[in-house]
């Protein structure tokens, strides 16, 4: 199979854990060393600088049965995120369907949806991308089923809300730091409800998307199961780090009108607004349970070894 994106967050653990499993994997990423120091030794390495070209992808598919297709710009320019994000992966799945690829599957974002709700996403609902990286994940899935539709290419997505782990980036990597620095935060009366996925579980997930015949030409919501308030969250995040919780009970009417001061309107949303995720397709269409408990996850993210090879 043909993992892209083999040397990033995501895409080192779930190397790994294909390796332990016994499948043959072919890794792609920018970085030749990034490779050389997060790959393991036996795994078969392509540096590839840019997928958008036809070349290299015709040299990567070769004998391919499933592209699990994680690569990703995140937080760059307006053009740089649409070639990548979606010129790329939509070339990517072309030349897969002309290399005789049975499946494809597609790490999108939860974003696709929107980034804030009432009740909890599902498959079903309507797109609402607001954020650039979002939309142009919602982008690739079109692409990706007029794929499906020209070729026969089995597509699978999977939509992930926030990632975490040992080492995360990002928004959940941020409220290490403060948690670990033992900040007094003003979130302790934060009663919002929000969904993540820790990496291990989504790793699984996708894993369990290779093979079942039922994942086929589908889209599937990630998520631990278990929503949070932001409260909640950092206080059994200080619990897994063995640092004390130092929450202030502040109202989030006043942290809300404390963010449009500042200009911080999407970092509060984050914080203060609900998102949540419903795993409901997922469990019954897949039998899909996430294999690892918040708390679980929480601990393994302050494990030693978690990334070495």
């Amino acid at each position: 199979m043909l993992l892209t994106g083999a040397t990033g967050f995501v895409g080192r653990s779930l190397l790994r854990e294909l390796v332990f499993r016994g499948h043959e994997v072919v890794g792609t990423s920018r970085s030749i060393t990034a490779a050389h120091e997060s790959l393991p030794e036996h795994v078969r390495f392509v540096a590839v600088a840019n997928l958008i070209g036809g070349e290299d992808c015709a040299k990567l598919l070769h004998r391919v049965e499933v592209v699990i297709h994680c690569a990703a710009v995140a937080h760059g320019k307006v053009g740089d995120t649409e070639a990548v994000n979606v010129e790329a992966t939509a070339n990517l799945a072309r030349q897969a369907s002309v290399a005789g690829v049975k499946r494809f599957i597609f790490i999108s974002s939860i974003g696709v949806n929107g980034c804030a709700n009432a009740r909890p996403y599902t498959e079903y609902d309507t797109p609402e991308p607001v954020e650039s990286y979002a939309r142009s994940k919602w982008k690739a899935e079109r692409r990706l089923w007029a794929v499906q539709r020209d070729t026969g290419l089995e597509i699978v997505i999977v939509r992930p809300p926030l990632v975490y782990g040992p080492d995360a980036p990002g928004n959940f990597g941020a409220l290490v730091r403060f948690v670990g620095k033992g900040l007094p935060l003003p979130l302790g009366a934060v009663h919002n409800k929000r969904s993540l996925i820790s990496r291990d579980n989504l790793v699984d997930l996708i894993i369990t998307c290779m093979g079942h015949p039922a994942a086929a030409n589908q889209v599937f919501l990630a998520a631990d199961g278990e929503d949070m308030s932001t409260s909640e969250l950092l206080r059994r995040l200080a619990i897994a780090m063995g640092k004390p919780s130092r929450l202030i009970p502040v109202p989030s009417s006043l942290l809300k009108l404390g963010a449009i001061l500042l200009n911080k309107q999407p970092v509060a949303m984050r914080l203060l607004g609900s998102l949540q995720v419903d795993i409901t397709k997922a469990r019954e269409c897949l039998g899909w349970e996430p294999p690892l408990s918040v708390d679980e996850g929480l601990r393994r993210c302050f494990a030693q070894d978690q990334d070495k090879p």
